[in-house]
């Protein structure tokens, strides 16, 4: 047994994800639920084994001294995929992500036609957000797939691992990996403001440091993409302005309020038949009177204005939610569990 003919097969069965790790035979998750192979128990020994055959020296000799790391590593004619190998109780387990070769086109990915829009501004900062595994990866590279299609820009993208491979095309566009091509995002994305970029892509905004930096390349001409792990607008504003300490806050409150265009906050559910999954979208598009109520700290009031805002383009993930159950998409009781307002969602299925 060797890791890529694990991962060759991952890829026939349309595996999300692979799971190695001792005592188990290999897991592939398929349609959002786990399903373990036919193969051989590993042992501790085989798992390290594969951890050797995708790592170079510099890898492991990090994942020695902290006890996990990122990379992406690829199969020529296969897939790539994303890694995470990490220590678990004295020994090595490895998660892999597969990323299709080809960046899925935005059309086939159920995503709202309005999305396409934010490809076409100049400057601030869009971000889409979710849960791990939810597809911001695969919703972002669609977006920049389209600007390097059509706009003749200079395009930046920070992330890590790298996952999608973009070609020069209507745009040039340089992709730069953390911790093999730049030590953190905060330096990429300080370095990326002298390196003329038009469009910047910062893979996570993880921290203080580099929201800060994400928010003044937006405030200073830049269209900056970026993603976060939270589930609707205003609980994404709450969390950039909570990074803050409470002296800037108000602050923040302002350039936010300036720079954001939009939110996208997404989540995967499993089809009603079993055959896949499907995207379930809330889409804030900033307008003046949501300006004024990140300004004023009313953030709270954000999803009243997005319920009612449809004809703008605008949708809650409850409203998003209902169109897929009424399509027969997805069934009534994953309608209601993936709801993030319950009375709203509850009036919406009692209507």
């Amino acid at each position: 047994m060797d890791i890529n003919s694990i991962l060759k097969e991952a890829f026939l069965k349309e595996a999300s994800d692979i799971h190695i790790t001792p005592g188990v035979p290999p897991i592939y998750r398929i349609h959002g639920r786990l399903v373990r192979t036919d193969d051989s128990i590993l042992t501790p020994e085989m798992v390290e084994e594969f951890v050797r055959q995708i790592t170079n020296e510099n890898q492991f000799k990090i994942l020695e001294q902290k006890g996990e790391i990122d990379f992406s590593y690829g199969i020529k004619g296969v897939s790539r995929f994303r890694v995470n190998v990490y220590k678990q109780r004295g020994s090595y387990s490895i998660a892999f992500r597969i990323i299709p070769v080809n960046i899925p086109p935005f059309e086939t990915l159920g995503l709202p036609p309005v999305l396409k829009e934010f490809t076409k501004l100049n400057k601030g900062l869009v971000l889409v957000t979710g849960p791990t595994g939810s597809g911001k990866s695969t919703t972002l590279a669609s977006l920049i797939d389209i600007i390097n299609k059509e706009r003749d820009v200079h395009i930046i993208t920070l992330e890590d691992p790298i996952e999608y491979l973009h070609r020069h095309n209507k745009s040039i566009i340089n992709q730069r990996e953390i911790g093999s091509d730049t030590l953190s995002f905060a330096d990429a994305l300080r370095a990326a403001l002298r390196e003329d970029p038009d469009v910047i892509l910062v893979g996570e905004m993880r921290d203080l440091e580099t929201i800060a930096i994400a928010l003044t390349a937006a405030e200073t001409g830049h269209l900056v993409f970026s993603t976060l792990h939270t589930i609707g607008a205003a609980k994404t504003i709450d969390r950039i302005i909570d990074v803050f300490p409470p002296y800037q806050q108000q602050q923040i409150r302002i350039q936010l309020s300036t720079v954001l265009q939009g939110v996208v906050s997404q989540q995967l559910l499993t089809r009603r038949d079993g055959k896949g999954r499907v995207v379930a979208t809330e889409v804030m598009i900033v307008n003046p009177a949501i300006r004024n109520l990140i300004r004023e700290a009313k953030t709270y009031q954000i999803q009243s204005i997005i319920q009612t805002h449809q004809r703008q383009g605008m949708i809650t993930m409850e409203q998003s939610l209902i169109d897929l159950y009424k399509r027969g998409f997805i069934t009534r009781e994953d309608a209601f569990n993936y709801a993030t307002d319950f009375d709203f969602m509850q009036r919406l299925l009692s209507a």
